[in-house]
């Protein structure tokens, strides 16, 4: 199931307050506290925020986007050779508190920010993506949409616009179990559910409040028996110690619980993040190994060094193979 906190505070923007998702969320959660605001930048955008304490206690910021609804995407993720490469972000920040995850270091707070106009950023897709060649359209980077779908419904509509738009290749990732949030909706074909899969390990150590692997294995089974397009994300693979040990049993646990033939494929990448990124991070997380481990910098860019990049990549190939055939294995095309 998916996991909500209890928003205690929720900002809703002047221009917000009219829409049915806002009308939704504050019945959902009839105790918050409401704070009527001009702008959502004016509480998202403060100086001197504390990322780690607003983490623990997360607030909701309700607002409208009126610009900036579809962007190319970034180098440090893959296009899976598509040359129309794009990203929205319905949502920003996450509910999960992942050691590495770049956020903490683009954005200045912890709390969620929902655009509530949600017919915008459809129909600027249908605006922006050329509709006579095919096109990549990832919705869920900036956040975890399958892990709120039961409150937003983010997901099911861009769905329904990938079945009308069959030219548009539309990528969910996440790290959620809510796939009963999915059950009534068919799978079109050019939708592809992705799920990001660390060793348990990982999970414990830097994952934080993430579902565990096996009900993650337990919700990808149920998306393959629903008749999903499924795709394994070994992304970020980090270097803990005895990395090798842990990507293994990793590996050999997934197929055990999943029917590798079923899989659409496989992406995988080492950690790697923009360089000014990794410095805020630093400084938002100083007792963090994982964001304080001695990274290569190279061309504004973090990462393992590039022999050691090269050795893990070649490593969770091989051990994919045991499942998976070759073309099914897709690692990052990335490097310092």
């Amino acid at each position: 199931m998916s996991f909500l906190p209890l928003f205690s505070h929720i900002y809703i923007e002047h221009s917000a307050a009219d829409y049915p998702m806002t009308e939704r969320v504050l019945a959902r959660f009839p105790k918050a506290t409401r704070i009527s605001i001009q702008n959502y930048k004016e509480v998202f955008n403060r100086p001197r925020q504390r990322w780690d304490q607003q983490k623990n206690a997360l607030k909701l910021i309700l607002a409208v986007r009126d610009e900036h609804f579809l962007y190319p995407g970034s180098s440090f993720v893959p296009d899976f050779e598509h040359s129309h490469f794009y990203y929205t972000t319905p949502v920003l920040n996450c509910l999960y508190g992942c050691e590495y995850c770049y956020l903490q270091g683009m954005f200045p707070s912890a709390n969620l920010v929902v655009f509530v106009n949600s017919n915008d950023f459809i129909s600027a897709a249908n605006t922006q993506l050329p509709s006579s060649q095919p096109a990549y359209l990832c919705i869920s980077y900036d956040t975890d949409l399958l892990a709120l779908e039961d409150l937003f419904g983010y997901c099911a509509e861009w769905i329904e616009y990938a079945r009308l738009n069959p030219h548009v290749t539309l990528e969910l990732r996440t790290k959620s179990a809510n796939i009963q949030a999915l059950q009534a909706i068919s799978p079109p074909t050019n939708a592809i559910l992705a799920w990001t899969i660390s060793p348990d390990e990982v999970i414990q150590r830097y994952e934080h409040r993430t579902p565990k692997l096996a009900a993650r294995l337990t919700s990808i089974a149920k998306a393959q028996e629903l008749g999903w397009n499924v795709r394994l994300c070994f992304d970020p693979i980090l270097r803990v110690e005895n990395w090798q040990q842990h990507y293994a049993e990793l590996i050999h646990k997934t197929f055990a619980a999943i029917n590798p033939s079923s899989i659409y494929d496989a992406s995988l990448g080492v950690f790697r993040i923009p360089s000014g990124y990794l410095r805020a991070m630093q400084h938002n997380n100083p007792t963090s190994k994982l964001v304080h481990y001695p990274y290569t910098v190279k061309n504004n860019s973090a990462s393992y060094a590039p022999s050691e990049h090269q050795e893990m990549i070649q490593a969770v190939s091989l051990n994919l193979s045991q499942y998976l055939p070759q073309e099914k294995i897709c690692p990052v095309p990335w490097q310092l």
